[in-house]
């Protein structure tokens, strides 16, 4: 990196203006939008009181900000989705402490993106920096997560993770069925099958978009995203305010699509997209249908996406539930570096053995997709 640059750390977005970080970012992702993280720390979903410190790195030359790379001082691995627990549960076991780590990633939303914002330079020239600073502070470790890959050779103690995700691409479909007549003959069969019972029991299905969704409806979505966690015994990440800002602030980049019987709202599906890809966010149900999660999170999005030509479906994290429905497998990047240097090796094993899991499930993955051989 140039000599000129000063990196620096700041703790609260406030410190930066919008225009600043605007100006640096080039992705369509609205995620990487100044107005998402604005959201996340003044609804205080991201906070140091819930373990997410605002640590952004900012690099200025001659006092303009040339780069910003959203950062996290991070006392737990919540909200990540690229899982270190053993690492932390290795390090505890050997009385070592794993945490305060420094991480960069959007939270709570595991999408590839180049988290580097800036008009030169590549994430990798920031991990000496990055050494440095976490040397010199009392900070254990830092991890770049859901970044896109770094193809030159990483330096000795920085370690690559990948994760298999499942997403959908569009090949220049013109209608759903399009879609349809690419898979074998028993899989088109089941997925027109799965979309009928919708039908047969009777649902209804209605999609909001820009400055459609009212409070109500608001309120329905964060009761049924509240329940999906509460049925896993957690508390959820984001808070209503947090939806509420975002709704106003970014109200083009939301699609809300709620299902309803006899009059009553049952089920939503929370999603963001741009100009090219939809990004399937968050799910929840009062009631369970039959289906209705595989129409609202999935058909329901691959149609929007085939209507308003859109390249991609990124629908979330896991599921392979998703492969039979024409969800394909890709690879995600991740970078790490610890600072205990007896522990180094360990983790260099754990990830090339890692990643050459990943590579074969993912192989696995393709070969059960449900297209037709051509």
């Amino acid at each position: 990196m140039n000599a000129d640059i000063k990196i620096s750390f700041i703790d609260n977005i406030d410190k930066i203006s919008a225009s600043d970080w605007q100006n640096l970012n080039n992705s369509p992702c609205p995620f990487l939008r100044y107005n998402f993280f604005n959201a996340l720390e003044k609804s205080e979903s991201a906070s140091a009181k819930q373990g997410w410190q605002a640590h952004h790195l900012v690099a200025t030359n001659n006092n303009d900000v040339t780069a910003v790379m959203p950062m996290y001082l991070k006392s737990h691995s919540w909200g990540e989705y690229v899982f270190d627990w053993d690492w932390a549960d290795a390090f505890k076991r050997n009385d070592i402490d794993y945490y305060p780590k420094l991480v960069a990633t959007i939270p709570f939303t595991p999408v590839s993106s180049d988290k580097l914002l800036t008009s030169q330079g590549h994430v990798n020239e920031l991990f000496e920096p990055l050494i440095e600073h976490c040397q010199q502070e009392n900070i254990n470790s830092w991890h770049i997560l859901y970044c896109n890959e770094i193809r030159t050779a990483l330096p000795e103690d920085v370690y690559q993770r990948n994760t298999v995700q499942f997403h959908w691409f569009n090949r220049d479909y013109e209608t759903f069925d399009d879609f349809l007549n690419t898979f074998t003959s028993r899989k088109r069969k089941n997925t027109r099958k799965e979309r009928l019972s919708i039908i047969e029991q009777e649902i209804d299905i209605r999609q909001l978009k820009n400055n459609e969704i009212s409070q109500q409806d608001l309120e329905f979505f964060y009761l049924t995203y509240q329940l999906t966690y509460l049925k896993r015994g957690h508390q959820p990440h984001l808070s209503y305010e947090f939806f509420k800002q975002i709704v106003a602030d970014m109200a083009d980049n939301i699609l809300l699509i709620i299902a309803s019987h006899e009059q009553e709202d049952i089920a939503c599906a929370l999603f963001f997209y741009d100009d090219s890809q939809l990004y399937g966010r968050y799910w929840g149900c009062t009631k369970h249908y039959n289906n209705l999660h595989f129409e609202l999170c999935y058909y329901r999005g691959i149609e929007f996406c085939i209507q308003n030509k859109l390249q991609s479906f990124n629908p979330g994290t896991q599921g392979e539930h998703k492969i039979q429905r024409g969800f394909e497998p890709v690879l995600t990047y991740s970078y790490h570096w610890v600072k205990h240097v007896p522990f180094r090796m360990a983790i260099k094993n754990f990830c090339q053995q890692e990643q050459q899991h990943m590579l074969t499930y993912q192989e696995q993955c393709q070969q059960v997709l449900p297209f037709r051989k051509i």
